[in-house]
């Protein structure tokens, strides 16, 4: 689980990377768990979560930049 601290203190490259990596991250246990093949189903919990956290964040950072 990311902590938002973390993210906050991410420049905006970085926080996009990270969102890219957690999309993929994201598609392959929906993928596991379409096929039966997940072991832990709550990590796609987790990464729905820290999906939208990190999206929230650079939201939040470009509306900041706007002003």
């Amino acid at each position: 689980m990311l902590k938002t601290l973390d993210l906050r203190n991410m420049t905006d490259v970085e926080l996009e990377n990270k969102i890219h990596s957690l999309m993929e991250e994201l598609f392959k246990l929906r993928f596991e768990k379409r096929t039966g093949r997940v072991e832990k189903p709550h990590k796609l919990k987790i990464a729905r979560k820290d999906l939208a956290r990190a999206l929230t964040i650079l939201k939040e950072k470009k509306g900041e930049r706007s002003k």
